[in-house]
């Protein structure tokens, strides 16, 4: 059974905050290549979606949720994630750290303010959940 997980779309004067994370490289540490994902992670057993989504905000980005709704199921890499909008409290985000990792070396490496983009001029925008952050 996949572990279910769930993410936040916190945006910000048009912009979307990411975590800036490393894969794991060839020396089993993450110092791979770097890729952006929503601030979130997995459900603990027992924990309701919003509240994990609630946690994983805190623990990431330091920011305190204040409204959780429902936006988009979305594929992943590790399995379907259910993604919320999340409105925080003002304040500038702060790197956190990632409990469930199983060695000392640091996954996440920052957060960054991503521009959102429109589907269509007049359209919704469009939220990614992943992205690469390999040059071009």
């Amino acid at each position: 059974m996949t572990r279910r997980r769930v993410a936040a779309v916190i945006v910000r004067d048009g912009l979307l905050l990411m975590v800036r994370e490393r894969h794991r490289g060839a020396s089993g540490l993450h110092d791979g290549a770097e890729y952006w994902t929503l601030p979130g992670g997995g459900v603990e057993p027992g924990e309701e979606m919003e509240a994990a989504v609630r946690r994983e905000v805190a623990e990431e980005t330091g920011l305190r949720p204040l409204e959780v709704r429902y936006a988009f199921e979305a594929p992943y890499p590790s399995g379907w994630t259910t993604c919320f909008r999340v409105e925080v409290a003002p304040g500038d985000p702060v790197l956190g750290v990632d409990g469930d990792l199983e060695c000392p070396c640091p996954r996440m490496v920052g957060l960054s303010w991503v521009p959102l983009t429109r589907a269509a001029p007049d359209g919704p925008y469009m939220v990614p959940t992943l992205l690469s952050a390999a040059p071009l």
